[in-house]
């Protein structure tokens, strides 16, 4: 092919098809055929290792993929103990490795010779890295100058934020078309559905689900003195507080896409009244009010109260198929001191375990340490943790971790809101969904430190780079929503 300018002549040379979409598939090959001589030696591993293979290939070729698998595997497998299945690891964030090594991999193949990839960051983003920081830098080099020996609980707790930094990149870099939006909302409310019906059946202690989950997964809420559980709905996610959050969340997408589109209702209604049943189901004072925060949330953002006519009746109808958790958990009232002991052991143990080391020697200036908890022998599990959302920033990070937490929920709740009145399609529900996810957090955040919660945590991150993934980046340090998103999608 000759192209004319008006210099001179041009020839430019296509390039096959087969080079621009299947060259990755050459060392594919190649490592496979290692593999599979190794079988003679341990068949077992090989194959394991031949699976682990065809996965990073199948993500090399569709990069979406590696979303599809983080925001569906991950609710079912965040439950299982760290180190149970892997060293030192859960399954889902051994999944994330995988499909990080996969797209890291696949975009440093497809640099260029002498190209670096450029690095501008928007107010979202920028914010993200500061909570990172201020969540390991700051409190541990505070405990080095104070020479406070670390133990591997602070530096695991250390890594949580930087997990879901690097659970946003991925997102970031395998998303980027309207349609990959799309299933990946789907794909999120499915995942969430299972969820909920496990937490529901196991709240009601019904078909064996209590002990089949206490097995596989961490068994929160079993009492191993007495073989009872709780009637609580904590389901694969390991963490009542948590199942509920994963359900106002997917229960926000549920929302967008009835607003945006008129199609699939009668589904969409079913799964709204499921993941309502699902949030009730954890039997957490918090999670109601939760519920009714997302509800105004909901409604606020889409300029519309038509699902009302969803909620209201759903919260009805699960108040009473769960009147046995709503029992258990309203009996609390009847102790001595007229409130639930969870309440009062809650204030307890922040006022002997916490609040005495966090305001002395001006500790909550720069924190105390990144670890979450600390021992206490004679408490079920070994531990204490800190039951106070904001408490727990100002315990791991200071004054410094706390101020990155606020611009984190202006930045984020800017940007849903602004992607769910700017954009149309899919990126507008992913804006919804954000929106209500981080005010519902942040108002969570009073009782527990639901920023980090496992499972639930992850679909928010997730839900923050939809709202953005495949376009453009801003020339500048600050946001940049496209008005034009969905007519102009740019395609990594």
């Amino acid at each position: 092919m000759v192209r004319v300018t008006s210099a001179r002549p041009v020839i430019v040379i296509p390039t096959p098809a087969w080079a621009s979409k299947h060259w990755l598939l050459f060392p594919t090959l190649l490592v496979a055929a290692g593999v599979g001589a190794g079988t003679a030696l341990d068949p077992l591993k090989a194959l394991v290792a031949v699976a682990l293979v065809v996965v990073v290939a199948c993500i090399w070729m569709w990069p979406a993929l590696g979303a599809y698998l983080l925001i569906s595997l991950t609710p079912l497998l965040v439950g299982v103990s760290r180190g149970a299945a892997l060293p030192l690891l859960r399954p889902n964030e051994a999944l994330a490795l995988l499909v990080g090594f996969a797209l890291v991999t696949r975009s440093l193949a497809q640099l260029r010779t002498g190209e670096l990839p450029k690095l501008r960051l928007d107010r979202v983003e920028v914010s993200m890295v500061l909570l990172a920081i201020c969540s390991s830098v700051v409190p541990l080099t505070w405990m080095t100058l104070r020479r406070q020996p670390m133990t591997a609980d602070d530096l695991l707790y250390a890594l949580v934020l930087w997990k879901y930094l690097g659970l946003y990149v991925l997102i970031r870099m395998s998303v980027s078309t309207d349609a990959q939006i799309r299933r990946c909302l789907w794909i999120s409310v499915g995942a969430a559905g299972v969820v909920a019906v496990l937490a529901i059946l196991q709240s009601l202690q019904l078909f064996g689900v209590p002990r089949l989950l206490a097995t596989y997964f961490v068994p929160f809420g079993y009492n191993g003195a007495t073989g009872t559980f709780a009637a609580r709905g904590s389901s694969t996610l390991a963490l009542p507080a948590a199942t509920a959050d994963l359900m106002l969340y997917n229960l926000a997408i549920v929302s967008g896409l009835w607003v945006r589109s008129h199609r699939h209702r009668a589904l969409l209604a079913s799964t709204a009244a499921l993941l309502v049943i699902g949030a009730l189901s954890a039997g957490e004072f918090s999670s109601a009010i939760g519920l009714v925060v997302a509800v105004v949330c909901i409604a606020a953002v889409t300029n519309s109260a038509r699902l009302l006519r969803i909620f209201v009746p759903a919260g009805l109808i699960g108040s009473l198929l769960l009147q046995p958790v709503f029992a258990a958990r309203f009996s609390g009232f009847q102790s001595v001191t007229g409130q639930p002991d969870s309440w009062t052991g809650r204030l307890q143990n922040l006022q002997s375990y916490f609040w005495p080391q966090l305001f002395s020697d001006w500790n909550f200036l720069l924190g105390v340490r990144p670890s979450a908890r600390v021992p206490v022998p004679s408490q079920v599990g070994g531990y204490v943790w800190i039951e106070s959302g904001y408490t727990w920033l100002l315990w791991g990070g200071g004054i410094p971790l706390l101020a990155s937490f606020v611009f984190f929920v202006v930045a984020t709740a800017k940007r849903g809101w602004e992607t769910a009145h700017r954009t149309s399609g899919a990126r507008s529900v992913a804006g919804i969904a954000t929106f209500v996810a981080v005010i519902v957090t942040t108002v969570l955040m009073t009782f527990d430190p639901h920023l980090t919660y496992r499972g639930s945590a992850d679909v928010m991150f997730a839900l923050i780079a939809l709202t953005t993934a495949g376009l453009k980046r801003p020339s500048t340090g600050g946001d940049q929503i496209n008005r034009d998103a969905p007519a102009k999608e740019v395609r990594k």
